[in-house]
């Protein structure tokens, strides 16, 4: 056999004859008979490959919708093809579109963010620039300060206030917070080209044609009318090389078949005359029936032409001449050109991808286009590499087979399908539950009023009250046979089957629930109610996982969708008309974007995909959060920060950076705390002692006044007392020299009155004696006028210097 790759043209030709119709319209032809030859050709298992591929998604497709053929379920029940005797409901149970809503709507609804990241050399120097100047202000923080402070110049190239305090905080707050003016303009270029695409609505197709079956294309394209223009693409449309690569990183060829009207053919191909629109409706019409779009009624007008995109290789030759003055110049030359040998030439060739279009109208051999794509996605890292205009994935693929999750339960499906057209085969053949009436009991019975009891009394008796009157013996004395004459029929033979048979309904569901991975905790079906929670979302995430591979494809295709947009973004504003529009609609989010757009080319972005947090990731971020506020770990307002964050990984770093930075401040708190309970107690105790000081100084000063007070007081009453003793001598002196003057009157006057009267001297002496002995036997003594004490001042200071000489 004889493989079709092999009328593929070579590569390895030159250039001019790869650009030539011609070859171009051997590599459409190649592809035809790959894709849509028929078994006369010669080709097994290569034949109407188009057709195989497109008949097998079209019967996953009806059987995710619930609309598969009956016509299986009618062989499998008739007899010899006589269905005659069935009348069932044939329409098919709608089993798998649940579990595909399930998958498809839990994944086409998931938020993410796009994110921008410049690694050109410009943006990685800026980014460098940036963080080395934060270190320097992160070093030299002490310095800076004191010059703030101190002389009043603000020394810092960034804000001090929102400084990282670690490497550990710089390298988050350079995830997290920084951001080049062109990366926040290239994110908003790309929500502005996605939002005018209505993207959100190709990523729901392409993830139910994911989950369905099995394959997800998207194309982009660029031209001067609509700009950048992302377009669904239908898998079962597709032809591309043989690869065993799920993301289809190798094909060289790829192409997407479409049915057009003959007049929008005429638009596009304007050159087209009405007699080559007749000839190739003639011929696409013939060709037809033996493809996959073979219909009775088909419109002669509607046109199959195959667009495609072909990758081979283009030689970039130069020819290096000297010049007069020992300069060299560089003339580009086609790969054909080969100098004569010379010192004064050089020929310099590399070899760099390219892409070329291609339109091909199947059965007509009428190539309508072939030429050198004017718009191709080159990388900014890798000038020689080329990237193709469509963007393809099939996560499962092996050996051009390709797997789906609705493939995996088709089986099932079907087999659930027949139990229900079962069950309603023995539904339709059940009996009801009957009675037995026996007449000849009924006629042994007499109820002895009068009265028959006749068949119909006996059935109202028994449907009324559930009671029945029977004989044991009969009029005769014999046994009575029928002494029960009513008696109830069962026919339980169905209601067995249908247990059986829903025991298998329930057994084939739970086979494209293992199968699938989709289990009751995924779509909350049947909670089991003595399950805990936490193993009702373990087992929704053990699902989750099952089907992650799906996720995984849906979000690659996103962000290899978003590197084309970012690669073409360039194109657009160097050569689009709707450039105006296309600017003002990303100014309208930022202004300082705008400046940014104009140098948009010189940066090289590299485009990721942020996802947010599926639930459970969030419920255990928010149990780590509640747990760290319980513990007041963190503030409510880190709380809320870190739950903005949509990155787990980046979140978790956040909550720890915080709670450590907290810890630091509570242990850095304590530690002032207790050097300022230590200051206080210090200056408590300093205090202290000053007051006891203060206290003892007071005390002593009291006691100096009170001394004072005491002497001032002595002094005064010794002051007082010297007054008074002073008076009292003089008052005492006074007395003394009365006393004397008295006697020494007194002695005048006895010696007077001696001398005058001697003759009553006797009598007077006798009377002084007289006296005398008086007061000697009264115990007295002559009255003394003097002092007893009272006078004496000191030691040795007495009044007896004051007395008369």
């Amino acid at each position: 056999m004889k493989s079709p790759g092999n009328y593929f043209p070579s590569q390895a030709v030159s250039d001019i004859e790869k650009v030539s119709y011609d070859y171009g319209l051997e590599v459409a032809k190649a592809i035809e008979r790959e894709w849509f030859s028929g078994s006369n050709d010669g080709y097994n298992y290569y034949s109407r490959r188009f057709t195989s591929n497109g008949d097998t998604f079209r019967s996953l497709r009806l059987y995710a919708r619930g609309e598969q053929p009956i016509q299986k379920y009618k062989d499998e029940l008739s007899v010899n093809g006589d269905l005659s005797y069935l009348n069932l409901d044939w329409k098919p149970v709608p089993i798998i579109p649940k579990f595909v809503d399930i998958v498809v709507n839990g994944m086409s609804d998931k938020d993410y963010s796009v994110k921008a990241y410049s690694q050109d050399p410009y943006g990685a120097s800026k980014r460098t620039k940036y963080m080395e100047s934060i270190i320097e202000d992160m070093e030299l923080k002490e310095l800076k300060d004191f010059s703030l402070k101190q002389l009043g110049v603000n020394m810092y190239e960034n804000d001090p206030e929102t400084l990282p305090d670690s490497v550990e905080e710089l390298g988050l707050h350079m995830q997290l917070s920084y951001k080049q003016e062109a990366e926040l303009a290239q994110e908003q270029a790309l929500n502005v080209l996605l939002n005018g695409n209505k993207f959100d609505l190709t990523k729901k197709r392409f993830f139910y044609d994911l989950a369905v079956i099995g394959i997800g294309a998207v194309k982009t394209n660029f031209n001067t009318s609509e700009g950048l223009v992302v377009d669904y693409v239908d898998p079962a449309n597709l032809v591309y090389s043989h690869t065993d690569s799920p993301f289809f990183e190798d094909i060289y060829y790829v192409g997407e078949l479409k049915e057009i009207p003959i007049n929008e053919l005429a638009k596009q191909f304007p050159f087209l005359s009405p007699e080559d629109l007749k000839d190739i409706a003639d011929k696409n019409s013939k060709r037809r029936p033996n493809n996959r779009y073979e219909r009775v009624d088909q419109d002669r007008n509607i046109i199959q032409v195959l667009y495609f995109n072909y990758k081979t290789y283009m030689n970039n030759v130069y020819k290096v001449k000297e010049t007069s003055s020992g300069l060299e110049k560089a003339i580009e030359k086609d790969d054909s050109f080969n100098p004569p040998e010379s010192e004064n030439f050089q020929r310099i060739s590399k070899q760099v991808e390219v892409l070329y279009e291609g339109a091909y109208v199947l059965g007509a051999n009428k190539l309508l286009k072939w030429e050198l794509c004017k718009n191709m996605i080159r990388p900014k890292s890798d000038y020689t590499k080329v990237k193709m205009n469509y963007s393809i994935v099939a996560p499962r693929m092996y050996e051009g087979r390709i797997e789906s999750i609705v493939s995996r339960i088709t089986g099932f499906a079907d087999m659930i399908q027949l139990t229900h057209l079962k069950i309603q085969q023995v539904m339709s053949k059940i009996i009801p539950d009957g009675i037995y009436l026996d007449a000849d009991g009924l006629a042994e019975i007499d109820l002895g009023n009068g009265t028959n009891y006749n068949p119909q009394e006996a059935l109202n008796m028994f449907f009324q009250t559930g009671s029945v009157i029977g004989r044991s013996m009969t009029q005769d004395g014999d046994m009575n046979p029928g002494k029960v004459p009513i008696q109830e029929i069962r026919n339980s033979n169905g209601g067995n089957k249908m247990q059986a048979l829903i025991g298998n309904y329930n057994y084939y569901l739970q086979m494209i629930r293992d199968t699938t991975g989709l289990n009751e905790a995924r779509d909350g079906a049947m909670p089991d109610k003595n399950a805990l929670v936490g193993l009702q979302k373990l087992a929704a995430q053990n699902s989750n996982t099952a089907t992650r591979h799906i996720l995984q494809a849906g979000m690659f295709l996103v962000a290899d969708v978003l590197e084309s947009m970012s690669l073409r973004i360039s194109d657009i504003l160097e050569f689009s008309p709707t450039k105006d529009a296309f600017v003002q609609a990303i100014g309208s989010h930022s202004i300082a974007s705008l400046e940014e757009l104009s140098q948009m080319h010189l940066y090289d972005f590299g485009i990721f995909l942020e996802l947010a947090p599926d639930e459970d990731q969030k419920q255990l971020l928010e149990n780590n959060i509640q747990m760290s506020l319980q513990q007041q770990s963190i503030d409510l307002e880190d709380a809320i920060d870190i739950r903005q964050i949509k990155n787990i990984k980046l979140a978790n770093q956040v909550l720890k950076l915080r709670r450590k930075k907290k810890m630091q401040a509570a242990a850095a708190a304590q530690k002032a705390n207790m050097q300022q309970q230590a200051q206080t107690n210090a200056q408590q105790q300093q205090i202290a002692a000053q007051l006891e000081q203060q206290k003892h100084a007071s005390k002593a000063q009291a006691d100096i006044q009170v001394e004072q007070a005491k002497a001032e007081f002595k002094q005064k009453s010794m002051q007082q007392e010297v007054e008074l003793k002073k008076q009292l001598m003089a008052l005492e002196f006074q007395y003394n020299q009365q006393i004397q003057s008295m006697q020494s009157n007194n002695l005048k006057g006895r010696e007077k009155e001696k001398e005058d009267r001697k003759d009553e001297r006797t009598k007077i002496q006798a009377s002084q004696q007289s006296e005398l002995i008086d007061q000697r036997k009264t115990g007295g003594s002559p009255k003394k006028f003097e002092s007893a004490g009272n006078d004496i001042l000191g030691s040795g200071f007495g009044m007896e210097a004051f007395g008369p000489k």
